[in-house]
């Protein structure tokens, strides 16, 4: 069946829902888009076990509360992150707010100030030293509990102390599913478990038992998709864990990274068939662009497409 290009023109009062489909029918990366967005549905439509990742940069945004809604709707049910994506969770669940910034801003001015600056979001020292503080007595609860912990069973202990609907950590808790952070120490985070562990030397963290759980969450015989934004350890982190059990069967990455690098962060779809960590015959769709522009669009589109399925949790 041959698909043409077709103009886009604007109506009044138009839908997200049709302003993206329309999208998708303009050409170059609009097209992807739109083929994400199916393949989004479509994995939740054949039951497929779907791995999220997505780097820490994602929850210093807004995208935190709407990967929340994601996890909390059903359409993950294993979720991989950095350990910034962890903290901050944890900030905003506390109330921490960040701030609008500038690309262009004085950053010598901000180091003054007490300002981090993540692109044009600010973050104030002061929710780094808040964080410290609400850690410690949730570590000693832990430690009370048991000495030894996988990341993924102490981020749902976290998860289950958190009280904001916003939050990964609680919607993940609340539902029961798996957040993996290989790279745990890689943060503030890590570092405040680092000075847990000098007055506790027998408090434990098992980032290879966690391997073992990530590997053993799905099977060759189950449906896999993964929905992988942006690169890092998050991403190659689930597609290992589907090779290990055959290779998704759907994919869609969403990046800024390019190919020509030769960096997993810029390897696309078709190059993973290569590895065997997305099958020959898969729906696999790489889009480039800015997360925080495209995701929104492709996962509205994703949930209208099942909402009227009658497939949202």
């Amino acid at each position: 069946m041959v698909e043409y290009i077709k103009d886009f023109k604007w109506e009044k009062g138009m839908s997200t829902k049709e302003f993206v489909k329309q999208l998708g029918s303009i050409g170059y990366q609009s097209i992807e888009l739109r083929k994400s967005a199916e393949a989004m549905a479509k994995m939740k439509r054949e039951g497929a076990k779907i791995f999220l990742t997505f780097t820490s940069n994602m929850v210093t945004s807004g995208l935190r509360g709407f990967f929340a809604q994601i996890i909390e709707k059903g359409l993950a049910q294993v979720c991989v992150t950095t350990v910034g994506g962890i903290e901050e969770d944890i900030m905003k669940a506390d109330g921490e707010k960040f701030m609008v910034g500038s690309f262009h801003s004085d950053d010598f001015e901000n180091h003054e100030n007490g300002l981090n600056r993540v692109g044009n979001v600010l973050v104030d020292n002061q929710s780094y030293m808040k964080l410290e503080d609400k850690l410690l007595p949730i570590l000693k609860k832990l430690y009370a509990k048991k000495k030894n912990w996988t990341p993924s069973e102490l981020f749902k202990e976290i998860g289950l102390m958190l009280n904001d609907e916003s939050s990964i950590l609680y919607q993940a808790a609340k539902k029961n599913i798996p957040i993996f952070c290989p790279a745990i120490t890689d943060g503030a985070f890590g570092f405040h478990l680092y000075l847990f562990q000098q007055d506790h030397p027998d408090f434990m963290i098992d980032v290879v038992g966690d391997f073992k759980n990530i590997v053993l969450s799905t099977d060759h015989n189950e449906k896999k998709g993964v929905i992988c934004l942006g690169g890092s350890i998050s991403k190659h982190h689930a597609i290992l864990a589907t090779l290990l059990n055959g290779g998704a069967e759907y994919a869609v990455y969403m990046t800024t990274a390019k190919s020509s690098s030769g960096s997993l962060s810029g390897a696309t779809t078709q190059e993973a068939k290569s590895w065997g960590k997305i099958k020959d015959d898969t729906d696999a769709v790489t889009v480039h662009g800015d997360v925080s522009i495209l995701f929104p669009l492709a996962m509205t589109l994703t949930l209208e497409i099942l909402d009227e399925e009658g497939l949202l949790e």
